[in-house]
């Protein structure tokens, strides 16, 4: 397992992600100028624009350089993502009846406990009598993350892919850590899936 620090404002908090990169990385390359490929036109948003200079902030620390035009460049980096919304159902199980600890009349003198209650749905564990349940519906979010990095020739190099859920429900505080774990040892062992932790501040 990995672990990052990507320094951002407010508290600290762990982004688990599952990546798994796949690659066909020369020994020598010298040259390593890149474009980003033009994603389709409904693609091309202000939040799209913002991950991109996420993946241009650590492509540039592995001594990746943007290049002027298509021309110049050796490499085209790609990059795609998603979020899905996922409803999870909750049942969660309590003693409408219940008055907490104390001492309360028994068949022998006083005992502690709680005293015994009947609810309406489901059954008390401790006293046997029925219990209230309520429902309630929890959202998690599936993201997903893909890097590409080819040669201009078309020669695939480097093919990555981040999956992360958690209960983050904006997506900006998310890719980040996403971003960072798509680039952890670079380029890393082909094909091997793995867990990466970055701590987001």
């Amino acid at each position: 397992m990995t672990a990052l620090t990507v320094l951002l404002t407010g508290c600290a908090t762990t982004i688990r992600s599952d990546v798994t990169a796949f690659h066909d990385w020369p020994a020598q390359l010298n040259d390593k100028s890149y474009v980003f490929e033009a994603p389709a036109a409904e693609d091309d948003t202000l939040e799209y624009r913002s991950y991109q200079n996420l993946v241009r902030a650590e492509l540039a620390k592995h001594g990746f350089g943007e290049a002027s035009g298509p021309d110049a460049a050796k490499l085209r980096v790609a990059m795609s993502f998603g979020t899905t919304d996922i409803a999870e159902r909750v049942l969660q199980a309590t003693d409408p009846f219940w008055y907490g600890p104390g001492y309360w009349p028994g068949r022998y003198g006083y005992r502690y406990g709680a005293w015994p209650g009947y609810g309406r749905f489901g059954y008390s564990p401790f006293w046997g009598g029925p219990m209230e349940v309520e429902e309630s519906v929890r959202f998690k979010f599936d993201r997903k993350l893909r890097i590409t990095i080819n040669e201009r020739s078309g020669r695939k190099l480097y093919d990555v892919s981040v999956h992360s859920t958690s209960g983050k429900r904006a997506t900006p505080q998310v890719m980040p850590a996403m971003v960072a774990s798509a680039f952890a040892d670079f380029p890393g062992r082909s094909g091997v899936p793995r867990q990466v932790e970055v701590q987001v501040q």
